[in-house]
């Protein structure tokens, strides 16, 4: 009777012990063998490790409450041939679960988008913070956090799969010298791209003849995550050299006639 209440208690501990020690260690041999560093920004090396690492617990968790289970003196065998008829059942009740497992093997291994990109899903807009084989976590510029199904994603845009052009329309007035005002765009353009270590970035020239202004247009191609801070960046430059050079930027202006 000792005996077996010692072992009642010791081998689910030591179980328990050992899954939790053989997925630490899964841990780090996946990481090592896609050479995934602590702090690396590789979005797709860390999907696939995340996905790996999940399917390992799931095994090793399996396994650990079967061994369990035989301590008790669980009949697994027939426990598992019951599961047969029971998981048909579960299948039909949980297609939705199945669904988002599927789907989410897919997205993972077609690549069509990582951890740390920015992309549009279903209309909303955010980087992936998460992505795993149920849901897709993506945060917002502003903040929200979205959790989406992976069996509701039907539409993706990928910013970050390929550089973006970030365009940036600046008004001036339509008294000032246009051939002045585009030879300091250009010289802007060039120096900034040095300063900023851009791919390109040019002064496209007029852009449209608006009602109370002239646009320019300047292009620049870069990181998607990087524009937001970049276009602040361009426009207070830009700002700066405008006030320089006596270059009017226009803004809205009420005239009232009294008689």
């Amino acid at each position: 009777m000792k005996e077996l209440l010692k072992r009642e208690y010791i081998v689910p501990v030591v179980t328990i012990i050992i899954c939790l020690a053989i997925c630490k260690i899964s841990k780090k041999i996946v990481s090592k063998i896609f050479n995934l560093k602590k702090n690396s920004t590789d979005g797709k090396k860390k999907t696939i490790v995340n996905l790996i690492n999940n399917i390992i617990k799931f095994i090793v968790a399996l396994l650990g409450i079967i061994i369990i289970l035989e301590t008790y003196g669980i009949d697994t065998k027939s426990l598992v041939a019951s599961f047969g008829v029971a998981g048909l059942v579960a299948g039909l009740a949980l297609q939705d679960l199945l669904k988002d497992l599927i789907v989410g093997i897919l997205i993972i291994f077609e690549g069509e988008y990582s951890i740390g990109d920015w992309v549009t899903i279903n209309g909303f807009k955010g980087e992936v913070l998460s992505s795993n084989l149920r849901t897709t976590k993506l945060k917002a510029p502003t903040g929200e956090i979205k959790i989406i199904s992976n069996r509701n994603i039907s539409e993706i845009i990928n910013y970050s799969i390929s550089k973006a052009n970030l365009l940036i329309d600046l008004d001036v007035a339509y008294e000032s010298d246009i051939k002045k005002v585009k030879e300091i765009l250009d010289e802007l353009c060039v120096e900034l791209k040095k300063e900023y270590n851009l791919k390109e970035m040019s002064c496209l020239g007029i852009q449209e003849l608006a009602s109370s202004s002239i646009k320019f247009r300047l292009k620049v191609v870069s990181n998607y995550e990087e524009q937001f801070d970049l276009e602040r960046k361009i426009k207070e430059k830009v700002v700066l050299e405008f006030n320089k050079n006596n270059i009017t930027i226009p803004y809205s202006q009420l005239v009232i006639h009294n008689e």
